[in-house]
């Protein structure tokens, strides 16, 4: 059920070229001729205006019709007929394709669209095959006219990649990436990139790619297979000079979904995607997630028997942080189970929630080439109110760094009306610190002692340790007497607590232990406080205690004489 990761590929920002290039460099695509000839401003025979004399001004280009309500009528046409599941078919040595030589296959830096825009933006696309089967096709909208850029082999350089001397210009694209000037101004970096289904990536400054966001998730975890939606069309707005924000909007289907997507990214050291969604469902979806977020976790702190080599730590994000519609914060650890795990949080009108990498200590991971200390958390905050639903955080068990394996979206209680389009807006930003959300102490870090059965007693012991720095905990280690820890299960029986000041962490030590019967399972959840206030936010986690294993068969006894009669047990 996991999803190979889309960021195993050479990104961008790791072939950074100098944003002041060589005037040779700055060449059209002959592919793009006609696409440029139909972005030029309007003739003056077309547009009735009188031709340009040095006494008047240039007749202003003639606009287009496209908007984001022209991609929702799109969505609508497609939610009122069955779903088309017929896809252009690709040729064979592009889908024989292996991981390796796809990589070999690279959009040609010089080619980047919008170089002569006058804007800090540069278009780059994505080349069909290996995993990646499905085009979409993508537009370059200028002054409202929504242009499609063709497919050009001149636009790629292939490597070692066999592929045919010639491919179809109708052939389209796998996605796309825009870079910008995001690290440095006189250099291109990869800022955000659309590829797979309907996931799209992107980054703040400092950062390295690590987790997806995606448009939709349906049936994550599921009885049935996941469903992925997948953008058939994208259009991006072309930025000029004074462009600030990249506008790109998204037409997404499925068989039982379809819907319009608009994107404005705002780069930045913590760069935020203002996202609104229309959606529209062909059929009542019960597990439907609204701004779904995909990540990887392999091994954490604490887990000392997944680790796969010398490396302490290998994942893309720690934790789920949420912000309650009451106000509540909340970090959930995220882990690696031994089977699927969905754990839901009940909510209305929720504040906030994202996975986050909240450890961004080099030496927890050792990692040279994947720098996971660098990866950004992403953080979504609704806009609106979204009603009652839950987030869902789906953990999948995985023993291969290369798949994600964790997922978390917002679900909302009653399935959407077939037929109707419903609209969802919010932002995601890049975050490399939650420090920055809430004022509270935050949880450093958390492990898990392991079993202690007592058959006596009929229960099964476990402990549980949470470190507390940051927010006002410095201040209490002055009287380390003054905090508590408060507890919560929603099954078994905490046995027995402990607050001991951390000085080294400038905060505390929560130890926990809780009871259970052999098989049964609970939800744990603690926070520190005084006797006025909380000091920190909520930690939570779940428990299964492990079930009595059956004794052994038992040998039968043989009647006297030494011989078994079949015929003694048949009444």
């Amino acid at each position: 059920m996991s999803t190979i990761r889309p960021d195993h590929r050479d990104d961008l920002c790791q072939r950074a070229e100098p944003l002041l290039a060589e005037p040779s460099r700055r060449v059209i695509l002959a592919a793009l001729a006609s696409a440029a000839a139909h972005s030029a401003p309007a003739r003056a025979q077309d547009s009735g205006r009188p031709p340009a004399t040095p006494n008047n001004a240039p007749p202003e280009p003639r606009r287009g019709s496209f908007s984001y309500e022209a991609v929702v009528k799109q969505a609508r046409e497609l939610a009122a007929r069955p779903f088309d599941a017929t896809a252009p078919d690709l040729p064979e040595a592009l889908k024989a394709l292996t991981y390796d030589s796809y990589r070999e296959i690279r959009f040609r830096r010089d080619k980047a669209l919008w170089r002569e825009s006058g804007s800090d933006y540069r278009l780059h696309l994505f080349h069909l095959g290996f995993l990646h089967d499905r085009p979409v096709q993508i537009h370059d909208v200028v002054d409202g006219n929504a242009i499609p850029i063709p497919y050009s082999m001149a636009l790629f350089e292939f490597g070692k990649a066999q592929v045919p001397h010639k491919l179809p210009v109708s052939l389209g694209f796998a996605g796309f990436a825009v870079t910008t000037t995001l690290n440095d101004l006189k250099r291109q970096d990869e800022l955000i990139s659309f590829l797979g289904a309907s996931y799209f990536r992107f980054l703040g400054r400092g950062h390295r790619y690590g987790l997806s966001a995606r448009a939709l998730a349906i049936d994550v975890g599921g009885e049935q297979p996941e469903e992925f939606p997948f953008f058939r069309s994208l259009w991006l707005e072309r930025p000029n000079a004074q462009s600030v924000d990249l506008v790109i909007h998204g037409l997404v289907d499925s068989p039982s979904v379809s819907g319009a997507f608009r994107f404005v990214v705002s780069p930045g050291q913590q760069t935020s995607v203002a996202v609104t969604a229309t959606i529209i469902p062909r059929k009542p979806i019960a597990r439907l997630g609204i701004a779904p977020l995909t990540s990887m976790f392999l091994a954490g702190e604490g887990d000392r028997e997944q680790r796969t080599d010398f490396r302490p730590e290998i994942h893309d994000s720690d934790g789920l942080t949420l912000n309650t519609g009451n106000g509540d914060w909340i970090w959930r650890p995220i882990r690696n189970p031994k089977v699927l795990s969905i754990s839901s949080f009940q909510d209305r009108n929720p504040r906030g929630f994202g996975l986050i990498q909240r450890d961004r200590e080099f030496g927890h991971y050792q990692d040279l080439e994947a720098h996971y200390h660098a990866r950004p958390g992403y953080w979504i905050e609704p806009a609106g109110e979204w009603g009652e639903g839950h987030v869902d955080l789906i953990e999948i068990p995985t023993q291969n760094e290369a798949f994600d394996n964790i997922v978390c979206c917002w679900t909302p209680k009653e399935p959407l009306p077939p037929g109707q389009p419903s609209e969802f807006r919010y932002r995601i930003r890049t975050i490399s610190t939650t420090e920055t959300l809430h004022a509270l102490g935050q949880v450093q870090s958390s492990f898990a002692a392991g079993e202690v059965v007592d058959e006596a007693a009929g229960q099964v012991r476990r402990r549980f340790i949470v470190d507390f720095n940051a927010g006002d905990l410095e201040y209490y280690l002055s009287d380390p007497k003054r905090v508590t820890v408060a507890t919560a299960v929603s099954r078994g029986s905490v046995a027995g607590t402990i607050v001991d000041a951390n000085v080294a962490a400038k905060g505390f030590r929560a130890i926990v232990d809780v009871t259970l019967r052999p098989g049964e399972s609970t939800d744990l959840s603690l926070f520190l406080r005084t006797a006025k206030h909380a000091l920190t936010e909520t930690w939570t986690t779940s428990w299964a205690a492990a079930a009595p294993q059956p004794a052994p068969p038992q040998p039968a006894s043989a009647p006297p004489g030494g011989a078994t009669d079949p015929a003694a047990s048949r009444n």
